[in-house]
């Protein structure tokens, strides 16, 4: 699997269309569902594979499988929901692929133009012959000649001036016969298509892409210089990614309009270059414009910890899944074990008892809550006061508790501001915090982030409190470790940028 790192919190947030169906019909907001007997797959191989990813992976955010253009199958594991976006980080990429495509439609642009054509001000006067040859197409297959992934040396400097420092870059292969994922090469498509449409992607694509597919309430994150991330950026809603696949599914069209040309979907999820010999990989498959080939005769977009866009065209099914996985080919190999052979040709009977199974399984699903006590002997004692902490990186000052039989108060202090922290006893408890942009590494946080957290007394005197910023793939374990007048905070998160364990803390009551 490749990682990225990426820059600091971004400066820039972009939000597409307002939220609320198209008052057409069929209404494109919303696909239609169907039992998946239906659609020729079994209820019970679905409940097969929820259950599997529930107790194998961790952790899973939400699913949804479409057959036929129906629904059959949709999940979300508390507290993430239906309608609240999610980050979807590099399956940004696919749609950034996907402005081209219409670019090239539209006669604007053709994927053998010279990168540097488009930049004639901010090419080095020293340009070496690599340079000169790169074209769009190397941009979109990885090949751009670069040696190694150029996303440190591009973004350290911050999110400005972005082809200058591109172009300046040694390009040390000839274009077109090197493959190494570069977030950088996604980033110039970006900047290719608003030089040559005079839009950002996220307003070039709304009403080619995002309104005739009801895709509403998008958030598209952008540079200082007001150019849309090409590489990540967008947070969406599962169904949002469901859409998408869908439309490559069916070459183009949506509800018997043509958008995009099939010609450009064929191109745009072949093998267009090698990336790799490991045939049980499904990172070396081969790789197209912006998407991954992946076995099974299958192509994907997907993105960071485990945010997916699976197509299966001899199938005719897509599956979306948003995650916080350390493992992301352990995901796809559940979906090959479990629902890639129960695609069958034809409907199957109604089957009740499997229906009313799935349905129960999906209704009960939850990241996974800390176990233990709602109260503790010492709760009380240790309410009593602020724990005052040592100078630390998060910038926290003190952290005080408060212990209710419905919930918890974890209330942190930087630079002088109290943040509070509500955490459900029973069940997850949600709200809105400007604490943990830093403290989750998260690149794209906003500065206020929703968040959910559930917490339990772990023994005597630990408590656990798990907190699910609800946007993102991220979650923060915090263990609370209690004794006479002082208390030992270790946090940890699922997955991360950076260091998933963050340093410890002791604080201590006066």
């Amino acid at each position: 699997m490749r990682t990225m790192k990426l820059p600091l919190p971004l400066a820039v947030l972009l939000t597409i269309g307002a939220s609320g169906a198209v008052a057409s019909l069929p209404d494109p907001a919303k696909l239609p569902r169907s039992a998946p007997e239906a659609q020729g797959i079994s209820s019970n191989a679905i409940r097969e594979f929820v259950e599997a990813a529930d107790t194998q992976i961790d952790t899973m955010n939400s699913f949804m499988l479409v057959r036929h253009g129906h629904v059959v199958a949709e999940a979300w594991w508390a507290p993430y929901t239906a309608e609240a976006p999610h980050t979807f980080y590099s399956l940004t990429k696919s749609f950034t692929s996907t402005a081209v495509g219409f670019a090239v439609a539209e006669g604007k642009l053709s994927i053998d133009d010279t990168v540097v054509s488009f930049f004639p001000d901010a090419v080095p006067a020293d340009a070496s012959g690599h340079l000169k040859a790169m074209r769009i197409r190397d941009l979109l297959t990885m090949s751009t000649g670069h040696h190694a992934d150029t996303i440190t040396d591009f973004f350290d400097a911050g999110l400005n001036d972005l082809p200058r420092r591109f172009l300046a870059l040694p390009v040390a292969h000839k274009p077109g016969t090197h493959f190494v994922y570069n977030t950088p090469a996604s980033q110039m498509l970006s900047e290719i298509v608003q030089k040559a449409t005079g839009e950002k992607l996220a307003d070039y694509l709304r009403p080619r892409l995002l309104d005739p597919l009801g895709i509403h309430g998008l958030h598209w994150a952008g540079t200082t210089d007001g150019v849309s991330l090409g590489g990540y950026g967008i947070a969406g809603r599962t169904e949002d990614i469901a859409k998408f696949g869908l439309l490559y599914l069916q070459k183009g069209e949506w509800q018997g309009r043509r958008l995009l040309p099939a010609s450009w979907i064929e191109m745009a999820t072949a093998r267009q270059t090698s990336n790799g010999s490991q045939p049980t990989s499904d990172w070396d498959q081969g790789y197209g414009f912006q998407f991954w080939r992946t076995r099974h005769g299958l192509y994907r977009g997907d993105g960071a910890f485990g945010q997916y866009c699976i197509v299966f065209p001899e199938h005719d099914a897509v599956v979306a899944i948003t995650s916080g996985v350390r493992n992301m080919q352990a995901v796809m190999n559940l979906l090959w074990e479990k629902i890639l052979p129960a695609l069958g040709p034809a409907a199957l009977p109604t089957d009740d008892s499997a229906a009313r199974a799935l349905e129960s399984t999906l209704a009960k699903l939850s990241v996974a809550r800390p176990t233990g006590s709602a109260t503790s002997s010492i709760a009380d004692r240790v309410s009593v006061k602020p724990y005052t902490l040592p100078s630390n990186a998060a910038e926290f000052e003190a952290v005080a508790f408060e212990f209710d039989h419905d919930h918890t108060s974890l209330t942190f202090t930087r630079n002088g501001e109290a943040h509070r922290i509500n955490v459900g006893t029973t069940d997850w408890l949600g709200g809105v915090t400007s604490l943990f942009p830093q403290l989750s590494h998260d690149p794209l946080a906003r500065a206020t982030q929703p968040y959910a957290a559930t917490g339990a007394w772990v023994d005597e005197t630990t408590y656990t409190a798990k907190i699910v910023l609800t946007e993102t793939p991220f979650y923060l374990t915090v263990k609370c470790r209690f004794g006479g007048k002082l208390v030992v905070l270790d946090v940890e998160q699922n997955v991360a940028f950076g260091p998933t364990k963050h340093p410890q803390l002791v604080g201590e009551q006066e």
